[in-house]
C-alpha cells in the first residue's frame, strides 16, 4: 500500500509537471537573463533604470559620448560570436569613424529607390513564395519561416538587380536561420553552413556580379562578409520577424485583421498597427553602446567613460502608454510616434537602423499579400523573441472553415506549444549558457581590438582582417573560429 505521504508527493509531483508549460518557461527566461546580465559585469548600466528614467532615455541614448559599439564591452563578444563570420566589417559594429561612415553610405545607397518600385518587389516576392507552398489547404506553418524565402529573394534582388536563383535562396535562408536560431539560444550555430553563403559571395564578386560600388578600402573577403553581415542576415532575419510579428499580432486580433483585409488601401490603419506591433515587441531586446567620454546631463550623476549602456527597447516602449499591455492600434489615432515612447528603429542621433525607410514600405506589401489569400489565426504565446518561430494555421481566404474543424486545430496548435515551450526552454538555458561561455573563453572582439584599431589597421605585423595569413596567423583571418573562413 502507498502511504498517504507518497500518494501526496506523487500528486504534488504530478501537479507540478502538468503545470510546468504555464510557470517553467518563464523561470527559465528570467534566470537566462540573469546569465547573459552577468556578461558585463558591474561595467554595465540598463536603462531606463530609476535614476535615468525614460524621460532621460533619449537624452542618454543619443548623447555623442553614447558612441563606443565593440571596443571595450564584454558584451561585444558574445554578439561578435552570434555574428561571425564578418563582425568585425558589420555596419551596426563598427566604431564611429571613416570606416563607418562609408560602410554606411554605401548600405544606404543600396536600400534607396522609389518606394512604389520597393513595395512591387515585396509585393512580388511574396506571392512567388505563397505559391510555391501553397496546397489549397488549411495549413499550420511558423511565420517567420514562410516569410524567411521572401526577404531572401528581396535582399538578393537589392545587392545583384536580378532574379534570385534557388541556390541562392537556399543558401541564404539557412545562414540566417542559423544566425537567428543561435541568437534566440534554440540551436548551436554552425560555421560551415555559414560559410558556404561567404564563398558563394567570393565567387560572385570576383566575378564582378555585384553592379553596385561597395565601401571602399575592403578586401574582397571583407565585400562578401559586408554583404553576407548587413544583407543577407540582419536585413533578412530583421524583415522576417517584424513581419511574422506583425502577421501574428493579426492573426490573434481578428477584428484588427478583417479591418485591414477589408481595406487594403488604408495606409494609415495599417501603420497604426505596425506601430502598435513594433511597440509590444521591438526588434532588438537591448542595445548597446559604450561611452567615450563621461555623460553629463542636468540633475544626474556622471556616467563615467567606458560604462556599457544598455538600453532596453522593451522596458522604454512599456511606459508612456495607458493599459501599455493591451494591442491596441487605435491608441496612435491620437499618438505621434515622434513624441511617444516608441523608437522601433532606434533614435536618429545614435545609429538609427537604416532600413527605416523601406522596412514599412514592404511590410504592408507583404501583409497585404498574406492577407488577401489567407485568414489566419494562432492561439500560441506571442513574446518579443518568438523563439517557436510563430505558429499559425492559415485559411484559405476564399474557403471558409466551419468552427468545429477550426477549434480543434486552434486546441491542436496551443498544446503543441505549450509543450515546446518547457523542452525549448531547457534546451534555450543550456546553449545560452554554454554559447556565453564560449564567447568569454574565444573573445572574438576582444582579440580583434587587441590586433587591429578601430579603421582595421594592424596594431603590429598582423596582416588586415581578410588577407590570406600563414598558417600562424589563421586565427586572424577569423577570429571567430579560430581558422580561416
Amino acid at each position: 500500500m502507498v502511504s498517504r505521504r507518497t500518494a501526496a508527493a506523487l500528486a504534488a509531483g504530478g501537479a507540478l509537471l502538468l503545470s510546468s508549460p504555464f510557470w517553467l518557461p518563464g523561470k527559465v527566461v528570467a534566470l537566462r537573463t540573469k546569465v547573459f546580465a552577468r556578461v558585463n559585469g558591474d561595467e554595465g548600466m540598463l536603462l531606463p533604470n530609476a535614476t535615468f528614467g525614460p524621460d532621460r532615455f533619449q537624452e542618454v541614448y543619443g548623447h555623442p559620448s553614447a558612441g563606443g559599439r565593440s571596443k571595450g564591452a564584454a558584451l561585444s563578444d558574445l554578439f561578435w560570436y552570434w555574428l561571425a563570420p564578418g563582425a568585425d566589417i558589420h555596419q551596426e559594429h563598427l566604431e564611429a569613424g571613416p570606416r563607418y561612415d562609408e560602410v554606411a553610405r554605401r548600405t544606404l545607397d543600396l536600400l534607396s529607390g522609389p518606394s512604389a518600385e520597393l513595395y512591387e518587389a515585396a509585393a512580388r516576392h511574396t506571392r512567388q513564395a505563397l505559391d510555391a507552398a501553397d496546397t489549397g489547404r488549411v495549413r499550420v506553418v511558423r511565420l517567420r519561416d514562410l516569410m524567411m524565402p521572401v526577404w531572401a529573394e528581396f535582399f538578393y534582388g537589392l545587392v545583384f538587380e536580378e532574379p534570385c536563383p534557388a541556390e541562392a535562396r537556399q543558401l541564404i535562408v539557412a545562414h540566417a536561420e542559423d544566425v537567428v536560431n543561435a541568437l534566440k539560444c534554440t540551436r548551436p550555430r554552425h560555421m560551415r553552413r555559414r560559410n558556404r553563403l561567404t564563398r558563394y559571395l567570393l565567387r560572385r564578386l570576383a566575378a564582378g556580379d555585384v553592379p553596385h560600388a561597395l565601401p571602399a578600402g575592403l578586401t574582397r573577403r571583407q565585400q562578401a562578409h559586408y554583404l553576407q553581415g548587413t544583407f543577407f542576415n540582419t536585413a533578412v532575419v530583421q524583415m522576417s520577424e517584424a513581419t511574422a510579428h506583425l502577421l501574428l499580432a493579426l492573426a490573434q486580433h481578428p477584428d484588427v485583421q478583417e479591418r485591414v483585409a477589408a481595406n487594403p488601401g488604408d495606409d494609415r490603419y495599417l501603420t497604426q498597427v505596425m506601430n502598435e506591433t513594433f511597440r509590444l515587441y521591438p526588434l532588438f531586446g537591448v542595445a548597446h553602446r559604450i561611452t567615450t567620454a563621461d555623460i553629463t546631463l542636468d540633475g544626474l550623476p556622471t556616467i563615467p567613460a567606458g560604462s556599457v549602456l544598455t538600453f532596453s527597447y522593451p522596458d522604454y516602449h512599456a511606459t508612456g502608454y495607458a493599459d501599455p499591455d493591451r494591442f491596441d492600434p487605435d491608441r496612435w489615432a491620437a499618438l505621434s510616434a515622434k513624441n511617444a515612447h516608441h523608437i522601433p528603429f532606434g533614435v536618429a542621433a545614435n545609429r538609427p537602423c537604416p532600413a527605416w525607410r523601406l522596412a514599412p514600405v514592404v511590410m504592408r506589401a507583404a501583409t497585404r499579400e498574406v492577407l488577401a489569400r489567407y485568414v489566419l489565426d494562432s492561439p500560441v504565446g506571442h513574446t518579443r523573441s518568438i523563439p517557436h518561430r510563430a505558429p499559425c494555421l492559415l485559411l484559405p481566404r476564399d474557403r471558409p472553415v466551419p468552427d468545429r474543424p477550426r477549434r480543434v486545430l486552434r486546441t491542436m496548435l496551443t498544446v503543441r506549444d505549450r509543450a515546446e515551450d518547457v523542452g525549448r526552454s531547457l534546451l534555450q538555458l543550456v546553449l545560452g549558457t554554454w554559447m556565453v561561455l564560449d564567447a568569454r573563453r574565444t573573445r572574438p572582439a576582444t582579440t580583434y581590438f587587441a590586433r587591429y584599431d578601430t579603421e582595421g589597421r594592424p596594431l603590429d605585423d598582423s596582416p588586415p582582417p581578410g588577407r590570406a595569413a600563414g598558417p600562424e596567423q589563421a586565427a586572424a583571418a577569423c577570429p571567430f573560429t579560430g581558422r580561416g573562413a
